[in-house]
């Protein structure tokens, strides 16, 4: 029987492994460091795993993999924490969703172009596919088996109850291995028992994934598909009726005023709350991939909200150019309506009705796109604050997106 190397080598590796993730991916290094490392018994953990609050491994394993091997599982367990896999399978049998998520993570990775272990599942059929559309492609029993052990579940998971991992669960600890004796003293016993609140984990991990993209995207590290990734992730979960509901009152500007009053109202300034309400312009997109049913339905929204926030409204239409019949205006009191003839066909480009914002006296309050979001941008962010609606998965380079669906 072979003996494990000394744990103090494998510390180091792992360290090391973990500096050149933050230095070179700074993602998949900030996740990495929400999970502290915890030496494991090989009984049943044969590679490494992880519950969404620490990664385990097994001593053995780790000294054969090389460096890059050792960064791609030590992101390779990260990344089934930040997609919420733990909190995801549903009705859905364990195995085949465990090798769904294998694939799901491993094609990310490979993106990333990093270096996979010998037993890593790869299959570039499932490039950009999600666990749940790779689910159905594979076996009802699948012969592939996960290079890792996912304890979110606790099936086969018969762990002691005085494991040190049932302490302080989802806390942040940012120590490599935890450099204390508690830890240490974790080689050896069962695995761990299941999260007992994954919806919870599932809410810190979110909040983990959009500071480690907002950093590694301040750096200039965060790559164009974990960019995607990571919007398709954070896409808002509120119908967008609400959200727009929301971002159009958020314009509204009510506040205080200290306007003098008049005579008969007395010597005395009391602040009163005032409203100027908001002036919002719609843009709609008219190239042909939103329809003209869709396009009435948004607006049937927005008239609805306009009473509510008092916006007086200015319509405009645009594929790759400006309809010569636009803008079309309405005031408080007029309901708004998708006029009868509006061109369109062409084209997307985003570019005219922003150079046209830039004439526009006085600048809107908020600016409303309604598009499939495949189009020409502008170079730099406009001063305009914009709210796209988005039809599609196609990213916006700024503003707020609200995904259509």
């Amino acid at each position: 029987m072979t003996s494990n190397p000394p744990l103090e080598r494998l510390e180091t590796k792992l360290a090391a492994a973990r500096t050149r993730l933050i230095l070179e991916k700074p993602f998949l290094g900030a996740l990495v460091m929400h999970l502290p490392l915890k030496a494991s018994d090989q009984k049943w953990c044969k590679t490494t795993a992880t519950d969404a609050r620490a990664l385990y491994y097994n001593p053995a394993y780790i000294a054969r993999l090389s460096l890059e091997q050792t960064q791609f599982v030590l992101a390779h367990e990260a990344m089934h924490c930040a997609l919420s896999h733990f909190n995801r399978r549903g009705h859905r049998l364990r195995h085949r969703w465990d090798v769904a998520c294998d694939y799901a993570v491993n094609m990310i990775l490979d993106e990333e172009r990093m270096h996979p272990p010998d037993q890593a599942l790869m299959n570039a059929t499932y490039r950009g596919l999600t666990a749940e559309e790779i689910y159905p492609l594979l076996h009802e029993d699948p012969p592939e088996e996960t290079q890792d052990t996912h304890l979110f579940d606790g099936d086969g998971s018969e762990g002691s109850e005085g494991d040190p991992q049932n302490q302080d669960e989802g806390e942040d600890r940012g120590q490599p291995n935890g450099d204390t004796k508690e830890e240490e003293e974790g080689e050896g016993q069962g695995a761990p028992p299941p999260p007992s609140d994954p919806d919870k984990l599932d809410e810190q991990w979110k909040s983990r994934l959009a500071a480690a993209a907002q950093a590694a995207r301040q750096a200039g590290k965060l790559s164009q598909s974990m960019q995607r990734l990571v919007d398709e992730l954070l896409s808002p979960q509120l119908p967008w009726r609400a959200l727009l509901a929301r971002y159009m009152m958020n314009a509204a500007r009510d506040d205080y005023s200290f306007q003098r009053p008049s005579r008969r109202e007395g010597e005395c300034f009391m602040p009163r709350l005032h409203s100027q309400g908001v002036r919002v312009v719609v843009a709609l997109d008219t190239s042909g991939s939103v329809t003209r049913e869709e396009l009435q339905a948004f607006l049937s929204e927005i008239d609805a909200l306009k009473a509510q926030v008092r916006a007086e409204v200015t319509l405009h239409a645009c594929d790759d150019k400006l309809d010569p019949a636009g803008p079309w205006r309405y005031a408080l009191w007029e309901a708004m309506t998708l006029p009868e003839e509006i061109s369109g066909g062409g084209g997307t480009d985003f570019r005219p009705v922003f150079e046209w914002l830039e004439r526009e006296q006085p600048a809107p309050d908020l600016l409303l796109w309604f598009t499939d979001a495949q189009g020409r941008f502008p170079e730099r962010e406009p001063q305009c604050p914009t709210v796209w609606l988005v039809k599609g998965k196609t990213p916006t380079p700024f503003g707020v997106r609200i995904q259509l669906n």
